[in-house]
């Protein structure tokens, strides 16, 4: 017998899908996500560039 496969419904329109740290998927929450539960990378450990960071702190809080 074959079985049945179900398939992934899609979310929701307006919803936000989390990931496993429980926050909206981007590069800023899961910083400060990791940063809440204490397992977040030292400065010296970071896996963002330097260049990246100044980036994303340029456009932090304006829309699109």
């Amino acid at each position: 017998m074959a079985t049945a496969v179900k398939k992934k419904s899609a979310p929701k329109k307006g919803t936000v899908k989390k990931n496993q740290l429980g926050v909206k998927n981007s590069l800023v929450n899961n910083i400060n996500a990791k940063k809440k539960k204490g397992t977040a990378n030292s400065k010296k450990n970071s896996t963002v560039s330097k260049k990246n960071y100044k980036d994303m702190e340029e456009h932090w809080g304006k829309d699109k």
